[in-house]
């Protein structure tokens, strides 16, 4: 009976400095995502004046990462490495420096996502909390937490936040002990957000069709392809980070290449249209606006290259992207409405890219509905077990 009081006591210390870290994380997931949001709109204003700047934009990010970054230039590896408690730090330079440089690759027209920098703030956040709590394992469970806060608090998917911080480290394992801190974490993280008015995307799906048995079949078929795709960019962002690295080494040079060849393409493909997160796509996807059959690959393609190069960010917005518009041109090939093959694709492809399950399922229910759920844990699981060993995060363990 003692060693149970004490355990709560634990977990409710726990739960109480990971809701600080959220609120402290909700904030500046706020700052950050409302300033991308401004400069992806002033780039979209005019492409054609920023996009040529691009190679120098990436050039001077790399410059500044080898002559500060230290160990911050490890990113998501760096995170990852630290859940598993193996005596890394988190150098707090990391912050203002992936902060910055994120929206300078936005700003100046490179593909990439927006996750990367929120989650690892969140990390150094809860890990340089857990340092002052006098708790087992509290500097790896608060990390965590960390993560669940950047993740929810720029997202506003505070359950699947939770589950992403507790499944993301450890293919096939849940850390069940993280999930009530980081839960505590990411709903302060997206109720603080959200007051300082970073808004919600969500989509309400109506008339969904019945779940029986043929509908089930065509969204496992659609889950096959989602989890194919995902794996397809997975690989690419490796095998094409490992050929630049053997081609150029230097990574200023490095930076410079993929950014003359990003700003290149994107003026000559629809003036800008594969810039920045994708939520262009991810709109045109949900609002019966023009969507080519080859959007979903030529987002891919620039994703890759521009993070292979050496550019800031994440991958998670453009895997929204990339699966919406993919869902769009699969949907009247499989026989599913346009909006469920969309919203199937948001979730699953980042599924699979990622090895995660329960954070891709639970984002099917924060933002196309609870009614929603079903589905889109149905054609996750089928993507999941359709997807290949390779992940978006290199230094996944796998148990």
């Amino acid at each position: 009976m003692k060693e149970n009081g004490k355990q709560a006591l634990r977990l409710l210390a726990l739960c109480a400095v990971a809701a600080v870290v959220g609120v402290a994380a909700g904030a500046l997931a706020a700052v950050f995502g409302r300033g991308l949001l401004a400069l992806g709109a002033v780039r979209d204003a005019h492409p054609g004046q920023w996009l040529p700047f691009l190679p120098l934009a990436g050039a001077a990010i790399a410059w500044c990462y080898r002559r500060w970054g230290s160990r911050a230039g490890r990113g998501m590896g760096l995170v990852v490495d630290a859940a598993h408690d193996e005596g890394e730090t988190i150098p707090r330079r990391l912050i203002p420096m992936i902060f910055l440089s994120t929206w300078v690759t936005h700003l100046f027209g490179g593909s990439a996502g927006r996750e990367g920098v929120a989650v690892q703030m969140g990390a150094a956040l809860g890990r340089g909390a857990g340092r002052f709590l006098p708790v087992k394992d509290s500097r790896k469970l608060l990390l965590k937490a960390g993560m669940a806060a950047g993740f929810g608090g720029l997202f506003r998917t505070p359950f699947a936040a939770a589950l992403f911080a507790a499944e993301v480290t450890a293919v096939g394992k849940l850390d069940l002990e993280a999930v009530l801190p980081a839960l505590a974490a990411s709903l302060a993280a997206s109720w603080t957000s959200g007051a300082l008015g970073l808004e919600k995307f969500s989509v309400a799906l109506e008339g969904l069709p019945a779940l029986d048995g043929p509908m089930a079949l065509r969204m496992a078929c659609l889950g096959i392809c989602f989890g194919l795709v995902g794996t397809l960019f997975a690989r690419s962002l490796h095998r094409a980070k490992a050929e630049l690295a053997r081609r150029v080494t230097d990574p200023v040079a490095r930076a410079a290449l993929a950014g003359a060849v990003v700003a290149a393409a994107s003026l000559a493909c629809h003036w800008g249209r594969y810039s920045g997160l994708g939520t262009n796509l991810i709109a045109a996807a949900f609002a019966g606006g023009t969507v080519y059959w080859y959007d979903w690959l030529a987002k891919l393609a620039f994703t890759v290259v521009t993070l292979a190069g050496g550019f800031q960010g994440g991958e998670v917005t453009p895997l929204f992207s990339i699966g919406a518009s993919l869902g769009v041109w699969l949907a009247p090939l499989v026989g599913v409405p346009v909006p469920v093959a969309a919203a199937a694709g948001y979730c699953a492809v980042f599924g699979a890219a990622s090895r995660t399950l329960l954070a891709p399922a639970l984002i099917a229910g924060e933002v196309f509905g609870w009614e929603f759920l079903p589905f889109g844990l149905l054609c996750c699981a089928a993507g999941r077990v359709c997807s290949g060993g390779a992940s978006i995060y290199p230094a996944q363990r796998t148990e």
